[in-house]
């Protein structure tokens, strides 16, 4: 496997990435062990602090925090942090900080426990369930929705909670899908995986099974022949992972998806909207970018929930609104994530979009593109235009109207942005096919 992809400021100077981390020295062959990373994780305020060069009230304060929640980072995800920049978006993402001290939000904002019908079970949606089998990761993310799992144990189900959740599912047939959540699932001893993965697949009724993983982000050397194997015999699966910065996506990230597609597993990712991190156009665009050339399809992109200790990490959802405006046509729709909101209470995921809807009359409808064009559509409900053709021409050259009660009115067609690029090559297209017409063509043989 190969190293960590570096970023260089100067000729031979990495900002990051494991030659640029205090394990530069540690062997390829203990680097790429996940058992060492294991091993090895970053858990005490001590090490952060000898690592990231704290203060020692920055220190105590991570004594503080530790009370209440757990710290932990594989090295091979701590490498990828630029440590002499205290706004990197990795390390806002991972390292604790006293910020979450300052915000005594909710638990459980999404009232999962509420909703649990079995140890670890949680029935929502019709024909669906969240199915938690173990508190452990292997990099405990800050924003993270159930820091109340994880607080004070790292525990995974034991087969007793396994199969209360199984007799549940056994007599609920409306159950078709099953997502199989954690912490983080394929951390999880592989005969422990299987012993999920095997109980939930003999349910006959369930249809779609789904894990929901971090370890292609954080610790891609997960990906061992072992669990692979084990992966493909239980198949079919979806999996869902969770990238959130392009930094992530590197040489072994990329690697990890490339082993988990070839087993013909959909993969799908799930940002969060996260201040600081990818709480911009640019950024995001590189990321979902990046994620279709390592054939992971972008997924949703959520509204960071208000859970405990969150705050510093918290957009408004304008800034989501406003990252889908500058995604949506300007870019593959393969690359468009699903911007939600998790309504607070138990409520579900809600999508939210830009307003593409500009106003209404019967039987027509005004709408907007990407472009801030704006078109008069029939609705529908009428009989077909007789000046459809007429209407279609006249939108396609960028025909103008006066106004947007014209076009709900159907008496004019499109109202299209001044210097609009696309509408200027149209018509220097249309002005090309009238001064120099297509050659007819002949039948065969009366050239």
């Amino acid at each position: 496997m190969r190293n960590s992809v570096v970023v260089q400021t100067a000729p031979g100077v990495a900002r990051w990435g494991k030659a640029a981390s205090p394990w530069r020295g540690v062997s390829s062959e203990d680097w790429n062990d996940w058992r060492w990373q294991l091993r090895n994780l970053v858990r005490t305020p001590e090490q952060f602090a000898e690592l990231l060069g704290l203060s020692e009230p920055e220190t105590a304060s991570l004594r503080d925090l530790q009370t209440r929640f757990r710290f932990a980072v594989a090295p091979y995800y701590f490498s990828l942090i630029d440590r002499d920049d205290p706004a990197d978006p990795i390390r806002r993402q991972i390292v604790p900080s006293c910020a979450e001290s300052l915000d005594d939000g909710p638990t459980d904002p999404l009232c999962e426990i509420d909703d649990r019908v079995a140890p670890g079970l949680t029935h929502r949606y019709p024909d669906r369930v969240l199915f938690v089998v173990t508190s452990f990761c292997s990099s405990y993310c800050r924003f993270c929705i159930r820091k109340r799992n994880w607080s004070h144990s790292d525990a995974a189900s034991t087969k007793a909670e396994v199969e209360e959740a199984i007799r549940y599912l056994q007599v609920h047939e409306e159950v078709r899908d099953v997502l199989i959540s954690g912490g983080d699932p394929l951390t999880l001893p592989l005969e422990q995986l299987d012993y999920v993965l095997e109980r939930v697949r003999s349910v006959p009724h369930v249809e779609f099974v789904r894990i929901g993983s971090r370890e292609p982000v954080m610790l891609p050397m997960r990906m061992t022949g072992e669990l692979l194997r084990l992966l493909d015999r239980r198949g079919p699966l979806w999996i869902n992972t969770h990238f959130n910065h392009p930094r992530e996506i590197t040489a072994e990230a990329a690697e990890a998806c490339e082993k988990l597609a070839r087993l013909g597993i959909p993969l799908g990712n799930q940002s969060v909207l996260l201040a600081g991190v990818n709480d911009d156009v640019a950024v995001m665009k590189e990321l979902v970018h990046k994620l279709l050339r390592i054939r992971v399809r972008p997924y949703y992109l959520y509204h960071a929930d208000p859970v405990v200790g969150t705050a510093h990490l918290r957009t408004t959802v304008w800034k989501g609104l406003e990252i889908m405006e500058a995604l949506r046509g300007h870019t593959t729709g393969l690359a468009v994530p699903a911007f939600v909101v998790d309504a607070p209470g138990g409520g579900g995921k809600i999508p939210l979009a830009p307003n593409y809807l500009i106003s209404a009359a019967p039987g027509r409808l005004v709408l907007r593109n990407f472009e801030g064009a704006i078109f008069s559509s029939p609705d529908g409900t009428g009989a077909p235009d007789d000046g459809l053709a007429k209407d279609l021409q006249d939108a396609s050259l960028g025909t103008r109207a006066p106004s947007v009660a014209d076009l709900a009115s159907g008496n004019a067609n499109c109202i299209v942005p001044q210097e609009q690029a696309h509408y200027r090559r149209r018509r220097s297209l249309a002005e090309s096919r009238q001064r120099y017409p297509p050659l007819p063509i002949y039948p065969r043989g009366t050239e």
